[in-house]
């Protein structure tokens, strides 16, 4: 099993926005295939993180079920319009994906 982690920082003043856009991919785009099997969340820096770190997680049983999630999302064309939106919030070249093995 594996965690997934996509990881931004908003810049300075735009947390909230970066937020609401991330909770409105999960709504329509990430529902379109199927987010709610891969115990999505979505999370903050708090303590010893930047606080402007926005991470969302995404839990998949395989490698596979992942490259077909980003096949999938690849294909429709409201998530590269989503990406548009949402880039004047971010921080230029902090985007990151990390792909962490789950051993327990």
């Amino acid at each position: 099993m594996f965690s997934a982690r996509w990881q931004i920082d908003a810049k300075f003043g735009h947390k909230q926005t970066v937020l609401e856009l991330l909770k409105k991919w999960e709504r329509e785009i990430g529902s379109q295939v199927g987010i709610s099997d891969l115990e999505f969340r979505i999370m903050t820096g708090s303590i010893g993180a930047r606080e402007a770190t926005v991470e969302s997680h995404h839990q998949v049983q395989s490698l596979a079920q992942l490259e077909e999630f980003f096949a999938k999302i690849g294909k429709i064309d409201a998530h590269a319009k989503w990406g548009k939106e949402m880039e004047p919030y971010v921080v230029s070249g902090t985007s990151l994906w990390q792909i962490l093995r789950i051993v327990e």
